[in-house]
């Protein structure tokens, strides 16, 4: 299923659902996915659709080509990851859909550009969270009590500052409203604490090593979301989407040290409109306007370019060098 925004000719016709003959998908906010037995075992079929979410709501409105950029840049880093000298192992398989072996059948069209074949895995049932900067809920806390979820920092941080380190915050994965941070002996209890120092260690590390290949782009990486799973044969694997714009907050590096959170590559657009407009985000949330969506693309498109260095087949835009 398609929904027309009326945007310009660069934009693609973007897709708000799909509906495959795969049986009944699992649907999140922004993904669809579909269990497909292999002879190689369980894979899943993650569809990036440009379905778009903003205070907990899924908005009306998608964003034409967004699936494309968050399926590019995870591909991106799953790849850079994996051929670095301590190789990160991940569940993607490929991003090319005639090596998919989908059923005859299946118009693969509108699947190009966004869809990932993954290795299935046992998700571990935590979100990652590493902050490197000064931002978000973890700032309101700060300044309230001076730690970021629970844990303290200097005092005399400004809002948008570096952290001395990252630090490593996890939150429980929640299916419906915000994620719940919570300390890292709630990790230790619920999994072990070989397994969440494990988890934690794996996750400053990526976090390190993206945040400096991002500098070298332009890009600062302030905070991010992982999520981990074992495989079949218990090996953990970097799974979900990596690094995106949806998982992370990235600025441009010219707009930090001002005192300030720098506007962030993503949905600021839709955010700032919706808290302007008169809605109780009790109800259904509004249609977006036309030149709010233009906006939220080209971000979504700027920031890929910068980071991997090109957009996706077949998309243009107006974007920076």
């Amino acid at each position: 299923m398609t929904y027309k925004t009326g945007m310009d000719s660069s934009a693609s016709s973007p897709v708000l659902q799909t509906d495959l003959p795969l049986g009944t998908p699992l649907r999140g906010k922004v993904r669809d996915c579909y269990r497909i037995d292999s002879p190689a075992g369980l894979r899943l079929l993650i569809i990036s659709t440009d379905r778009i979410s903003a205070f907990d709501w899924v908005l009306p409105t998608p964003i034409p080509d967004k699936g494309k950029v968050l399926t590019a840049v995870s591909a991106f880093w799953f790849k850079w990851l994996s051929s670095r000298p301590e190789p990160v192992p991940h569940h993607l398989i490929t991003t090319d859909v005639e090596a998919m072996g989908l059923p005859a059948g299946i118009d693969l069209e509108p699947l190009r550009g966004r869809s990932m074949l993954v290795t299935a895995a046992t998700v571990v049932p935590f979100e990652c969270v590493v902050r490197g900067w000064l931002a978000g809920s973890g700032l309101a806390e700060y300044q309230a009590s001076g730690t970021v979820c629970g844990v303290p920092l200097p005092a005399g941080l400004a809002p948008g500052d570096q952290l001395p380190e990252p630090i490593f915050t996890p939150a429980t994965k929640a299916t419906e409203g915000h994620d719940e941070n919570v300390p890292f002996e709630t990790l230790v209890a619920s999994l072990g604490e070989q397994q969440a120092a494990e988890l934690r260690d794996r996750s400053l590390a990526v976090y390190a090593a993206a945040a400096a290949q991002a500098a070298e782009r332009g890009i600062v990486l302030a905070d991010t979301k992982f999520e981990w799973g074992h495989d079949v044969s218990g090996r953990l694997l970097l799974v979900d989407e990596v690094l995106t714009p949806d998982s992370s907050r990235f600025w441009p590096a010219e707009d930090v040290g001002q005192g300030r959170v720098p506007d962030s590559f993503d949905k600021q657009y839709v955010r700032d409109w919706l808290a302007a407009y008169d809605w109780d985000r009790a109800s259904p949330p509004p249609a977006l306007p036309t030149e709010i969506v233009a906006g939220t693309r080209e971000k979504y498109l700027e920031v890929c370019q910068r980071l991997i260095g090109r957009l996706p087949a077949g998309l243009t835009g107006v974007v920076s060098p």
